[in-house]
């Protein structure tokens, strides 16, 4: 992993460098990382039970919203939501433990923990 962070130093000391004329990469912000990250909320994703949902509502507004008479779809929407919330816990307990990825907030408290130094010793 050293040896990585040391080429990728390596290529970023060369194109800042003028050996060419000017520098092909001339940064508008200190090539550092700051101290927090963006806090921002993970994509909700696709709605789910949509079909259960407008065959409920289909038979509400034939059976003028009397719920006796659609206990069916009642039933068959409830069961569909209560699915979709099973799989979407089983793919938020999979997720935060095989992808490797941070959650902003993670990221923060890491940065937070070993700050950028601010002057050279």
């Amino acid at each position: 992993m050293a040896n990585k962070s040391a080429q990728i130093q390596d290529k970023v000391r060369r194109l800042l460098s003028r050996q060419n004329g000017k520098p092909v990469l001339r940064p508008t912000r200190p090539l550092s990382l700051k101290d927090a990250v963006a806090n921002r909320k993970p994509h909700k994703g696709e709605a789910t039970c949509i079909t259960e949902m407008s065959l409920l509502m289909a038979c509400w507004k034939q059976n003028n919203f009397v719920e006796d008479l659609c206990s069916t779809e009642v039933q068959n929407f409830y069961s569909c939501v209560h699915s979709a919330q099973v799989a979407m816990k089983n793919k938020t307990a999979a997720a935060g433990q095989d992808t490797g990825r941070l959650l902003p907030k993670q990221a923060t408290t890491l940065l937070k923990r070993f700050p950028k130094l601010s002057s050279e010793i």
